[in-house]
């Protein structure tokens, strides 16, 4: 018996029900009642709505789950943002669904609503994927409008979305399944196609209430934007249905009757199982991420037949650099390395640490993958650059930069997990949220951060208690340690994935045996789309 695995499996485990646990109370949306209410009008909930639409049985990626977790608490929360995302198959083809939910405060847009489905539309345009939108929403939170309706990355930027995928031929389909109002009223419309549903759908810039105070008219808000209103008289929607179904039906025959478009060409074969077993996992990454382990024990259970080429493997031992493939894709992988290694020219290297011939070997090895058209894996449990004289004088901003560099500019898509620790430049290096990866996912062990929770609050603690000094004050070593634990307990909070994840900084927190099917799906989405740009690094400093 390896107590030691058994104490990582236990623990990994119990986060991984933990996370289970919250997936299925934030299903549950505004809550039991609300949904009771919801179905009481003859209407599916959203994730109803999903699942019907979409192909039974295959794979899906719920993406943003989280977002707005433990936010707008002073307002009731708003589970999953008020919509939900996920991506699936209609009549075998992949797809984006953006369905509202009504149960959060009517379907209303909160800033984080607004941010995720930015994040969808986005996901659709880089992929080249069809979206459809399952709309059912009260229109922008009011009481947060400043927050939500004029900038760049707010409400209005959807629509302005709607009109350049147009423009660039992806598929947009929209079914009004509840009230559309106001702005958000030209979501569906600038979609492709407009479905309705008799009796709850309702589309309108202005609601009956506004227009008896604006223009002092008095009109129901059937008469005023429902399905006959609109399908026989004003033209604005081009199907009527009688229920939620028969509008879901009518979406997947058209996507039944789709054409085919180019594809990417990222290489495939046939798909294969790792040769280890992947539960092994949950054993073999150490509950204390302090500790070091060989991150190729994790490599190994996440690529088919366990098979991987490794690319300069006795340089830069710090960075794991190869060839593999995932569920039939082939791919690079850069991860970092958490044991320690032994270089020639420097000595020992702390695993999990980012040197200049580390950066030195990603660089080239993701220019590489650039030059053959491999898409790009980037694993992370990374602590930093290193720091000191010695790296300062060898050149480790310069290395450092043309890592970023070379990764910044990748034009094969990008894929990001975050296993452990993404602490400062190490997460920009490896593909963070800021350098555009495909899709960016965290098992239940991530923490992100600009480091880690001891160094920032011992850091932190230093600049409080000097600035209380230089005040006069007297610090006891007891009000010290007080002042500590409470910065340690806020930044500890402030490192959860949860955290990241209510924000978006990740597209979702992950089981980590769903981590082939996430890749998988992800290039298999990518693969809709053709490189079109020259790929180019600009000026790098060697």
């Amino acid at each position: 018996m390896d107590l030691e695995f058994n104490k990582n499996e236990d623990l990994l485990k119990q986060l991984t029900f933990q996370l289970r646990q919250k997936l299925q109370r934030v299903a549950l949306g505004g809550g039991e009642k609300r949904i009771a209410a919801h179905k009481a009008k003859g209407k599916l909930t959203a994730r109803e709505r999903i699942a019907y639409l979409l192909d039974e049985g295959r794979d899906q990626v719920e993406v943003a789950a989280f977002a707005g977790e433990g936010m707008y608490q002073a307002e009731g929360g708003c589970p999953s943002g008020g919509v939900v995302v996920v991506i699936g198959y209609v009549k075998g083809r992949q797809c984006v669904v953006v369905a509202n939910d009504a149960t959060v405060k009517a379907g209303a847009w909160f800033p984080i609503t607004a941010k995720k489905n930015l994040r969808a539309q986005e996901i659709s345009i880089e992929n080249k994927l069809p979206i459809i939108y399952l709309v059912d929403s009260a229109g922008v939170f009011l009481p947060m409008q400043d927050e939500i309706f004029p900038d760049k990355e707010h409400f209005g930027r959807m629509f302005r979305n709607n009109a350049v995928m147009s423009s660039m031929g992806i598929v947009q389909l929209a079914a009004i399944m509840g009230p559309c109002v106001a702005g958000g009223a030209y979501l569906p419309i600038m979609s492709d196609e407009a479905m309705i549903v008799d009796g709850t759908g309702s589309v309108f810039l202005a609601g009956s209430y506004l227009v008896k105070s604006a223009i002092g008219e008095t009109i129901d808000n059937e008469t005023l934007g429902g399905a006959s209103t609109h399908s026989e008289l004003s033209g604005v929607t081009d199907y009527k249905f009688k229920d939620d179904a028969e509008c879901l039906d009518h979406i997947r025959n058209i996507f039944d009757k789709m054409g085919e478009l180019p594809k990417a060409g990222f290489n495939r074969a046939a798909a294969a199982l790792p040769a280890l077993e992947q539960k092994e996992i949950y054993g073999t990454l150490p509950s204390d991420r302090a500790k070091p382990y060989d991150m190729m024990d994790i490599i190994n259970r996440l690529i088919d037949n366990s098979e991987f080429e490794p690319y300069k493997d006795l340089y830069g031992q710090t960075l794991i650099c190869g060839l593999a493939r995932i569920d039939g894709w082939a791919v690079g992988i850069v991860a970092n390395q958490r044991k320690i290694v032994k270089s020639k020219k420097t000595g020992m290297q702390m695993g999990g640490v980012i040197y200049s011939d580390s950066a030195d070997k990603a660089a080239r090895f993701i220019m590489n993958c650039n030059q053959k058209r491999i898409p790009l894996v980037f694993l992370h449990d990374v602590s930093g650059f290193m720091v000191g004289s010695q790296s300062e004088h060898g050149g480790i901003i310069k290395d450092g930069a043309k890592m970023v560099n070379a990764m910044a500019n990748s034009v094969v898509p990008k894929f990001t997990v975050i296993i452990g620790n993404s602490y400062g430049a190490g997460n920009y290096a490896m593909c963070g949220k800021a350098y555009d990866p495909r899709l960016i996912v965290a098992w239940p062990t991530a923490q992100l951060a600009v480091m880690s929770g001891a160094a920032a609050a011992n850091t932190l603690l230093q600049i409080q208690v000097a600035t209380l000094k230089a005040k006069g004050e007297v610090i006891t070593p007891e009000a010290e340690k007080e002042l500590l634990d409470r910065i340690k307990a806020r930044y500890e909070e402030q490192l959860s994935p949860y955290y990241a994840a209510a924000r978006l900084w990740v597209d979702a927190i992950i089981d980590p045996l769903e981590t082939r099917k996430v890749i998988s799906m992800g290039i298999e989405a990518a693969n809709h789309a053709p490189i079109e740009k020259a790929y180019n690094v600009g000026v790098i400093q060697v």
